[in-house]
């Protein structure tokens, strides 16, 4: 039974206007609606995802609008930087062009471990940097959103190095290397980038030391966890054995519809380890992705009672 992890697979973070968040990630970002659903654990809060074009495995940024959260705080002891992936630099161009256009706050393009990036804010205070990929060999990434606004040749199309913070950095790393068999790749200072699987963008951490600063506080503008790829329940049920073996908290096996999913929190960090399948295309034709609520079967018998609860919130697309 194999446990290698294949790469990123989601990050999932809070906002606090889920309307707007959708208009930023696909009119600015440029990213498809993939799935409109309700949070599993909390069905009046919406979980949307927004991916490639098929909503491929390790595409997807997801958003929770939890009601009456707090504005979160950056800090250490977090996920403190969500990394997407575009072709290659002049993608990087016609997205600090773009942000100027949009008044998106940003900074200029710079160079990380050698690879280039640009790091830009949502409104709710949300941090990313977008790579480019021009010399990257590593997890592929996805499809650019066919019908989108930013052209095929530009687009984002997948997830980038997540950007971790700790002031316990030895015992993170450890961790990270011992148990989740991520490889050391390059190393500046206080900050070291992490390699899984075939590595590359698709498949990397940038683990940094923060001793100084406050904790983080987790709210709206921050990240809720990171998932890594599984290939199928099976290599799942193999992580569930060892997590066991290790005395490892965890949340045990769960069926998250789309596909299945497992939790442990790693010191401050909530890791998730999610398999590639079923996906995103089982209860939605492609043309039409994203523009209905979703509901997995489970709470299905319950949708008139939670589209009566729930904030009307259109997504439909007009070709």
């Amino acid at each position: 039974m194999t446990r290698n992890l294949l790469g990123i697979h989601h990050v999932t973070s809070m906002t606090d206007d889920i309307v707007r968040n959708y208009k930023f990630m696909t009119e600015v970002l440029g990213m498809r609606l993939v799935k409109k659903t309700v949070n599993q654990d909390d069905i009046h809060t919406y979980h949307t995802f927004f991916a490639d074009d098929i909503g491929t495995p390790g595409t997807d940024a997801t958003y929770f609008d939890f009601p009456q959260t707090i504005q979160g705080r950056p800090g250490t002891n977090s996920i403190s930087r969500i990394g997407l992936r575009v072709p290659d630099d002049a993608a990087l161009n016609y997205y600090k062009a773009r942000f100027e256009q949009f008044d998106v706050e940003h900074e200029e393009i710079k160079e990380i471990f050698g690879r280039k990036a640009l790091r830009f804010n949502e409104p709710d205070g949300q941090s990313y940097q977008i790579f480019s990929d021009e010399h990257d060999q590593g997890v592929r990434a996805g499809i650019p959103w066919k019908n989108g606004p930013v052209p095929q040749e530009y687009a984002i199309y997948g997830l980038g190095p997540i950007e971790i913070t700790v002031s316990y950095f030895q015992e993170f790393l450890s961790i990270l290397t011992g148990i989740y068999s991520f490889r050391p790749s390059q190393q500046e200072e206080s900050r070291v980038l992490l390699e899984v699987a075939e590595g590359g963008n698709g498949g990397s951490i940038i683990l940094i030391e923060d001793t100084e600063s406050p904790q983080a506080i987790q709210g709206d503008g921050e990240v809720h966890h990171v998932a890594f790829r599984v290939s199928d329940k099976q290599a799942l049920e193999g992580w569930l054995d060892l997590y066991k073996e290790r005395q490892i908290p965890n949340s045990g096996l769960v069926n998250r519809f789309y596909f299945e999913a497992l939790y442990a929190r790693v010191g401050h960090i909530l890791i998730e380890l999610s398999t590639d399948e079923p996906g995103f295309m089982e209860d939605e034709p492609y043309e039409t992705l994203g523009e209905s609520l979703s509901l997995p079967d489970f709470l299905e018998p319950e949708r008139e009672r939670i589209e009566s609860e729930i904030r009307p919130f259109d997504t439909s697309r007009e070709e």
